[in-house]
């Protein structure tokens, strides 16, 4: 080990494992697991509560500065965020690891960017069988990092946190966007207040003027398709949406997939083009997305297409104030929960004879979506650009 280099046990105040929570659904702690951690920044919207009663060290309390990094599991080990901050006391749960940096030894966020530089490395430190990888504090603690000046290490965070500042205030855009387009549909077509509504008289939850159909009068409900055997067609260059790309979405819009397939793969799915509105039917089941991409979709998803009257924009918010009734409908339990076509073909949907006032939501919607795209396609161009960065600081081979 030279003399620029030390280990992260002898960098950290400590490193611990966190609580086993005892989940609530309100007035509790707020817990982060490991679907909280991607693409380097903490997701509050993947987060828990913990009951008040549960018992959380002072030192599983998370501080500004503190390193999460995930530690187990085949796909989420070793993936790594920065946690700056909370307005609610925050703890993780014991999937996540907290890296406690020793400010007067190391800078925080220089070590949060140098982690994850390194996650490859810190995921290869895991061991055990497929699904049940394990990264051990003892094991994680041994990994080397590159111990510049502070100075020289706080100018680089300042650097990469330029990009991460921009990415987290489109983030909050995109959530603020993405409210308000799905308040408009609350409005006027579930609590009914529509332009006019005043006049418009109301005979067993359905206005004066409108229809009660079912969905699948509105459109072609399909469900996406998996090449056999799958490990003949994987490793092509042909995007394949499956569920676990959506937990790496910050909007409606799906721009990357883990896992791509061949031509001939493709062939034997169902290709979408970008703009193609899909709905997860299995694990997170009822969730509607947007693809950003072209690509092919996993039997996991449901897809939508021959649309009549209504639009992808007005059935995307309708699909997102359905999901407890479509969730509801295939029932409880530990088994594995999968919608199916018919299913959300029942769903009912009342609509105004006159489609000026669909023509309406469709337009002011359709902006909104425009502007969620446009800020997400800039985080994917910033992320690009402050990962193209990373290497070149971290390594020296770029002068700060």
């Amino acid at each position: 080990m030279n003399n620029l280099t030390q280990r992260l046990k002898d960098l950290s105040l400590h490193m611990r494992r966190g609580i086993s929570p005892k989940y609530v659904e309100v007035d509790g702690t707020v817990v982060l697991n490991q679907k909280c951690v991607r693409n380097q920044t903490v997701d509050f919207n993947q987060a828990r509560l913990t009951s008040p009663l549960t018992k959380i060290p002072s030192e599983k309390l998370l501080q500004p500065g503190d390193i999460l990094v995930n530690s187990t599991g085949t796909g989420t080990v070793g993936r790594t965020a920065l946690f700056r901050g909370s307005d609610l006391p925050t703890t993780v749960d014991s999937h996540l690891t907290i890296v406690r940096p020793n400010p007067g030894l190391i800078d925080p966020e220089y070590l949060g960017y140098f982690l994850g530089w390194r996650e490859p490395i810190i995921e290869g430190m895991a061991k055990g069988a497929t699904n049940q990888v394990e990264l051990s504090v003892v094991s994680l603690g041994e990994l080397e990092v590159v111990v510049r000046p502070v100075a020289l290490q706080r100018r680089i965070g300042r650097m990469l946190s330029n990009y991460d500042d921009l990415i987290e205030n489109n983030r909050r855009r995109m959530a603020l966007l993405g409210d308000a387009m799905r308040q408009l549909y609350r409005e006027w077509f579930v609590r009914l207040r529509f332009p006019g509504h005043e006049h418009t008289p109301i005979t067993n939850g359905v206005p004066e003027g409108w229809e009660t159909h079912i969905l699948h009068d509105l459109c072609r409900i399909g469900r996406g398709a998996s090449p056999r055997p799958i490990a003949a067609f994987m490793g092509g260059e042909v995007p394949w949406f499956k569920i676990g790309d959506a937990t790496a979405s910050e909007s409606p819009f799906i721009f990357r997939t883990q896992e791509h397939v061949t031509d001939a793969g493709a062939k034997k799915s169902i290709m979408l083009q970008p703009g193609a509105l899909i709905l997860s039917n299995s694990a997170t089941c009822g969730i509607p997305y947007f693809t950003a991409v072209a690509g092919c979709v996993h039997d996991g998803w449901l897809h939508f297409s021959e649309f009549k009257r209504i639009s992808r924009q007005f059935l995307y918010c309708f699909l997102w104030f359905k999901r407890e009734e479509l969730v509801s409908s295939v029932g409880d339990g530990s088994t594995q929960k999968n919608l199916n076509t018919a299913a959300v073909g029942r769903l009912k949907v009342a609509l105004p004879r006159n489609d000026s006032l669909l023509t309406h939501f469709d337009e002011a919607v359709a902006r909104v979506l425009a502007m969620v795209l446009n800020l997400a396609t800039q985080n994917q161009s910033l992320r690009a650009a402050r990962d193209l960065l990373l290497p070149r600081l971290m390594s020296g081979e770029m002068a700060v």
